[in-house]
């Protein structure tokens, strides 16, 4: 076992700059400790702490071992609840960062499932027209809507998230509108009783919605309690609602509700939604697709 002295050690060197020289005798009790599973584990760990997130190919060059272990080790954290696993590397877990969650939720929430993210937001791009009125939420997910809508001449894109208005600009053709009202810092998004004035203003063919949580029995649910007045003023809005989201948030309730499931027109996940939950859901009339990623 790796003593609590040697592994601060490891981490002073971690920050130090390659060019420093170190002593020899310094220099190969680090190296011993590169080589033990636990003290990698715990640089990793660090390294979360200060970056938020770390790349497999960069902490196998950084440990010198294989890109294998470096996949085994996040393994191990990710079945520790240590951290959350992502393409190509990992982000910091909830568990692990307690009270700055809120504030960095956005950044890393895009990260999350980013493969099966994109791939729902190409299939739900498909039930658009050019002519439409769409809305779009603040989601990660929905945000991966707007990202595919290179084919399409003529919408109205109607928001409250900054980070889908910043993407529907790219394209220099839509009209696009952004909710005026509070922001909220941590998800980037407009909410508040001003966005939801605003709402009341327009007609909207498709509302594209993301959530946290989701579950048959409990409906659409979100942690915020302003997101989730917001939303159910989105859906009052929308002639069809359309709701993206991945499978990890299937079976899952947060605090504030949004809405039952029968006011969802179509579902749009991944292969990975539970077998008796896509029955359920058509046995309600729903249109359930499901992407590969």
């Amino acid at each position: 076992m790796v003593s609590d002295y040697a592994q601060k050690k490891y981490f002073v060197l971690f920050r130090i700059k390659k060019s420093l020289y170190l002593q020899p005798t310094l220099k190969r009790h680090l190296m011993d400790i590169y080589d033990s599973a636990q003290g990698r584990r715990s640089a990793i760990l660090q390294l979360l702490k200060d970056d938020s997130s770390v790349n497999v190919s960069e902490l196998s060059k950084r440990f010198g071992v294989s890109e294998v272990t470096i996949r085994k080790d996040l393994r191990i954290l990710k079945e520790r609840k240590l951290l959350v696993r992502v393409h190509g590397g990992a982000i910091i877990g909830a568990s692990s960062m307690a009270d700055e969650v809120e504030e960095r939720h956005v950044n890393f929430k895009k990260l999350v499932n980013a493969r099966e993210k994109e791939a729902i937001g190409r299939a739900a791009a498909a039930h658009i027209k050019n002519g439409d009125t769409i809305l779009v939420d603040s989601g990660s997910t929905a945000l991966e809507v707007v990202k595919n809508l290179h084919r399409f001449d003529d919408l109205t894109i109607i928001t409250n998230s900054i980070g889908a208005v910043m993407e529907a600009l790219k394209y220099k053709r839509f009209r696009v509108i952004l909710l005026g009202g509070a922001v909220r810092e941590s998800s980037l998004s407009i909410v508040g009783p001003l966005a939801e004035s605003n709402l009341k203003l327009f007609y909207c063919d498709k509302l594209f919605l993301g959530v946290d949580s989701f579950s048959v029995e409990t409906g659409l649910s979100t942690p915020s309690v302003e997101e989730a007045s917001t939303n159910q003023v989105m859906i009052s809005r929308a002639r069809e609602v359309i709701a993206v989201f991945d499978s990890s948030k299937v079976n899952k309730r947060a605090l504030a509700f949004i809405a039952e499931t029968e006011k969802i027109h179509t579902v749009i996940t991944d292969n990975n939604l539970p077998a008796n939950v896509k029955r359920q859901l058509k046995g309600m009339k729903i249109n359930v697709e499901t992407v590969v990623s």
